[in-house]
């Protein structure tokens, strides 16, 4: 009878560990089927060359960037527009993760629960957010500089331009793109899974953190005569500034005065506003995954929290979530969350339903956010000069990161426009370009240039 006892228990568990089994296959075939189906093991959607053969590529205005033409993938027909796409399109191989080939195989194929995918050579019609004629401009205006280049609208989500430099054109592969340096990092997009020193950008952080913990800020001043010694570690400024309120500071860029402000607010304040501007998480856009921020706030004396509180020590920021950070500002605390897929469309010519707006959490306060939109605004007037951004309303700000090594630094120019009719945020980063405000900053002037005022 024991013996009955015990088989029965054994099989009431085996019974109890099939269901569990079935129930998580069941749970993943719902959430993951498209990507089974869609996998490259797959022979019924693959070409005898290994590439996707169902779906096409469109941007937003409906420019095909890639389909299936006699059997074979091909894309636009213009080398420059290949290349300043591919990040988001995808390669022949597979290398790029962040590409629609790869990242959407599942939307492309014509996925569903109840009918499957279809065969080669059908699919979908995917529609990016992307405008190719952005993305054009932006990759010409890097000039084959390494870095990134991103413009969305923090009212709706759409990123309308995501650029990744180096490039290279699909369907010419270099041989020598494993071994040469002019193409080292091509698989990578910059925009999405990489970090960088953030320099001065990231003082918009620690301006936030001032203003709301600091009492009369905007009545003290700073006296900056070229460097300061915290606890042993000289901080250096790019110049000698004088006697400064806040407002000519964050305009000057002036390191003494943001280092200082850094100390008095200390490292716990400055965690807490990093995590809340959003710097330090990834957030998911259409499933692709960005890169975590990195920043180190234990054991910090005022030097090191000096350098940290100027956007330098160990800090490293992902451009997309800057960009984000920015709409935040300048849409009252919260932006749209960022995303690529515009719409869908089936055979029948039958479009997907319409995005449903998310919004991050509060990234800064609205109060916060309109005292920081009319600072940026100032940086333009005081220190960049409206006239290289013509017919737009601009806030932004300049970083030029130090990054050691006897490499030049890295040149950031972020921020966005707070006209109604083009509610976009934006950020560039040229990586070891030099100046932030003369590279990056106009790389931003030229692609804002065209979408604000055309061709």
């Amino acid at each position: 009878m024991k013996k009955i006892e015990n088989r029965a228990f054994v099989c009431f568990l085996l019974a109890l560990l099939l269901a569990a089994g079935l129930c998580f296959f069941l749970f993943r075939y719902f959430t993951r089927g498209g990507n089974w189906a869609s996998s490259p093991f797959n022979r019924h959607l693959y070409n005898t060359s290994g590439q996707l053969a169902s779906g096409t590529i469109l941007d937003r205005d409906g420019d095909v960037l890639s389909k299936i033409q006699d059997g074979k993938r091909t894309y636009y027909s213009d080398e420059t527009v290949r290349k300043a796409t591919l990040h988001a399109v995808g390669d022949l191989q597979g290398n790029i993760g962040t590409g629609a080939l790869n990242a959407f195989a599942h939307k492309l194929t014509g996925y569903s629960l109840l009918n499957g995918a279809f065969g080669a050579g059908r699919g979908r019609d995917l529609y990016l957010t992307l405008d190719a004629r952005y993305n054009y401009e932006a990759y010409r205006a890097l000039n084959g500089q390494p870095g990134a280049v991103g413009v969305y609208n923090y009212k709706t989500g759409e990123i309308l331009c995501m650029v990744s430099s180096p490039s290279y054109d699909p369907l010419h592969v270099p041989e020598d793109i494993e071994t040469n340096d002019r193409y080292k990092g091509a698989y990578l997009n910059r925009f999405l899974t990489t970090t960088f020193t953030p320099g001065s950008v990231y003082k918009t952080v620690t301006l936030a953190a001032a203003i709301e913990n600091i009492s009369g800020l905007e009545s003290r001043t700073w006296n900056c005569t070229g460097s300061i010694g915290l606890d042993g570690d000289a901080i250096v400024c790019s110049g000698v500034h004088g006697e400064q309120h806040i407002g000519d500071a964050f305009a000057n860029s002036c390191n003494i005065a943001f280092a200082q402000l850094a100390v008095e607010l200390g490292a716990e304040t400055m965690k807490r506003y990093t995590e809340q501007a959003g710097l330090s998480a990834s957030c998911s856009i259409d499933g692709l995954p960005t890169a975590k921020g990195s920043f180190s706030w234990e054991n910090m004396d005022k030097g090191r929290l000096g350098w940290a509180g100027v956007g330098q020590d160990q800090n490293l920021v992902n451009p997309c979530a800057l960009m984000v950070y920015m709409g935040a500002i300048a849409n009252g605390g919260k932006a749209a969350e960022p995303y690529l897929i515009l719409k869908t469309k089936n055979e029948l010519g039958v479009s997907s339903l319409p995005r449903v707006i998310r919004h991050t959490s509060t990234l800064v306060s609205a109060q916060t956010a309109e005292v920081l939109t009319e600072f940026l605004a100032e940086n333009v007037s005081k220190s960049y000069g409206s006239k290289r951004f013509p017919n737009m309303d601009i806030c932004a700000k300049s970083g030029t990161a130090e990054v050691g090594g006897g490499k030049n630094p890295h040149a950031w120019f972020t921020g966005f426009l707070r006209n109604e009719e083009t509610p976009y945020a934006f950020v560039v980063v040229v990586e070891n370009g030099g100046s932030g405000s003369t590279v990056a900053g106009t790389v931003a002037g030229r692609v804002l240039d065209t979408i604000v005022n055309g061709y």
